[in-house]
């Protein structure tokens, strides 16, 4: 694993406070999902009093909007000062139900639909099919005034028949019509430099997932708030941005000490921290 990826932070010492320009900075309600399974409109409430500004959605037993229309929830989160840019949605195999959706975020403002997993085996045929797919609910989300994106896990950052599935991916889709979401922790426990990935398609990470990662015993590891963990954000980001990173999603999945909200508050503190 490369060492410019894990490093001690050192906030003050690097130039990513020195830029004016500021990215959206935005929470994956993934990071909050049980209290938003027993009370989203609560839950919702409480981010935004921590400072968030922008959210990204994913699809879970309520759908998209969380039990609400589209124009209800945009009116909710619009009451809290809140925008959701984005969402992870499942089933784009299913164009038809692909394109109810898209239309439905388009409809409220909404930039981007993001699939968050990868269908079928982890072959190189299977990801040029999902990279048709792709292209496919890029035309359509582009056609609903919108973008398609998607995210990544630590599988497509590990080759097969000496070839990295990501870059199956990447070359077999249209960058006019899909983008990506780097989700950091994931590359790292591929064993991945972010920062070559940045520098190898510049322009194609339009969103990252900052989650920390923390080794465990056994070559396991899991995420944790940020700031706790080993990934060196300040130079990841910053460098992220200068090759077309513009939105910071925050993302954690494990909890140990701490509670969903209370890391979801701490790690708004960490991105503030960080003058992105």
């Amino acid at each position: 694993m490369s060492a410019s990826l894990i490093a001690p932070l050192s906030i003050s010492g690097c130039s990513f406070n020195e830029s004016s320009q500021k990215n959206i900075i935005g929470i994956q309600l993934y990071s909050v999902r049980d209290e938003m399974v027993k009370n989203p409109k609560e839950t919702l409430t409480k981010i935004a009093s921590y400072g968030y500004k922008y959210v990204e959605g994913y699809e879970g037993s309520l759908g998209l909007f969380w039990g609400m229309t589209n124009l209800e929830f945009k009116k909710f989160l619009d009451d809290l000062g809140l925008t959701m840019i984005s969402s992870h949605c499942g089933d784009t195999n299913n164009l038809e139900s692909f394109n109810k959706k898209s239309s439905q975020a388009a409809e409220i403002g909404m930039k981007h639909l993001i699939c968050p997993w990868a269908e079928g085996d982890r072959t190189i045929d299977q990801f040029k099919r999902n990279a048709e797919i792709f292209n496919k609910c890029g035309e359509i989300s582009q056609q609903n005034g919108m973008k398609f994106a998607y995210h990544n896990h630590d599988y497509s950052f590990k080759k097969v028949e000496g070839e990295y599935l990501q870059d199956v991916l990447m070359t077999n889709t249209d960058i006019n019509l899909v983008d990506y979401e780097m989700d950091i922790y994931w590359v790292v426990a591929a064993g991945e430099d972010p920062i070559k990935w940045f520098n190898k398609y510049p322009d194609r990470f339009n969103y990252c997932h900052v989650k920390d990662y923390l080794a465990l015993a056994e070559n396991k590891s899991e995420s944790c708030s940020l700031g706790k963990g080993s990934i060196d954000f300040p130079a990841i980001l910053a460098h992220g941005k200068t090759k077309g990173l513009k939105n910071y999603i925050v993302e954690q999945e494990q909890y140990t000490g701490t509670s969903q909200l209370e890391a979801a508050k701490d790690n708004f503190n960490y991105m503030k921290s960080l003058k992105v």
